[in-house]
């Protein structure tokens, strides 16, 4: 874990240089923190809004390294706005939402509101199945090992993550329903659950307890994930009421 936080902050120093001098030397073109990407990343849980969360955020990296579960990263140069503050991809690792949220915790100034002080109060985003056609359990297929390798070759030094690992094996040559299963909250059923169509086949369905972890995202065995994470969307805003 040291050493890679060690190395996180090694390249926020780094890029964090480089845009110094790209002020100096471009005008201001490239070092802005305001600067808005097409799409908003999803930011670690009790984040306040984005244009807020950019101007309370000073890039410390305490999230970071408190986070047991190598969740959180720092954008880079390459990422082209807010560099230095922190962020979560997704299908690489989602937010495990552990139970005393550390990371809000963590936060010196407000950028990730302390208000949130447990799993059910956290807002990132939405999950969305917007891919069923990859959907294993959909098309029946059962979970081949090489479909979580990817999952396997993640960093899992700590226990936590080598009982995530652990949980995720034994549904290896089973039907699909890792989404569901693991979701991490402490009342899953309230943010995500299996349904039977009329064709009697399960689904994944979303209901209007997701927080936008992104843990189905990262789980799902499918090679392109079936579900994807909408950040900063409410269930709300995403969903009508009478989709269900």
């Amino acid at each position: 874990m040291a050493l890679h936080v060690k190395q996180e902050r090694r390249e926020f120093i780094q890029y964090s240089t480089l845009g110094v001098l790209g002020l100096v030397l471009g005008a201001g073109v490239v070092g802005t923190p305001y600067l808005k990407a097409q799409e908003t990343r999803l930011r670690p849980p009790g984040a306040v809004e984005e244009d807020r969360f950019l101007s309370l955020c000073i890039k410390c990296g305490q999230c970071l390294q408190v986070c047991p579960y190598h969740s959180i990263k720092l954008a880079d140069f390459a990422k082209g706005y807010g560099m230095g503050t922190p962020y979560i991809e997704a299908r690489e690792r989602g937010c495990y939402l552990c139970g005393a949220l550390p990371c809000v915790l963590a936060c010196p100034t407000g950028a990730l509101d302390h208000h949130a002080e447990k799993p059910e109060d956290v807002k990132m985003g939405i999950a969305v199945f917007a891919f069923p056609e990859t959907c294993l359990a959909m098309t029946r297929t059962i979970v081949p090992k090489n479909q979580i390798e990817r999952i396997y070759s993640h960093p899992h030094t700590r226990s936590l993550e080598e009982d995530v690992l652990k949980k995720l094996s034994t549904f290896e040559g089973k039907n699909c329903t890792i989404c569901a299963d693991m979701c991490p909250l402490p009342n899953p059923l309230n943010a995500i659950e299996m349904i039977v169509t009329e064709d009697g086949i399960k689904k994944p369905q979303i209901n209007k307890g997701c927080v936008g972890c992104g843990v189905c995202e990262e789980l799902c065995p499918a090679s392109s994930p079936s579900i994807v994470i909408k950040s900063r969307e409410t269930y709300e805003t995403y969903y009508s009421k009478d989709q269900k």
